[in-house]
């Protein structure tokens, strides 16, 4: 192998143990999670609601209202208000 096709190679080596070591990080912190959601859960918190909430901090606060004004459209639609 050439001196180039040897620097390729360690590149790609290193690029893929970087992405190995990441997924390695991401299976930890979804354990890390999972554990935390497990704790609210035996304290008696509602991890459903829990999700949710999370859910909706991660939207911006327009989409959030047009998501809650379509929910009680149709909530209104089927007689749920």
């Amino acid at each position: 192998m050439s001196e180039h096709q040897n620097i390729a190679c360690d590149e790609l080596r290193l690029l893929i143990e970087r992405v190995e070591k990441l997924e390695e990080e991401e299976r930890g912190l979804k354990e890390d999670k999972r554990d935390v959601y497990a704790e609210a859960k035996s304290r008696g918190y509602d991890v459903k609601a829990m999700r949710e909430i999370i859910r909706l901090r991660r939207m911006d606060r327009q989409a959030r209202e047009e998501a809650e004004a379509i929910l009680d459209t149709y909530k209104a639609a089927v007689g749920l208000n």
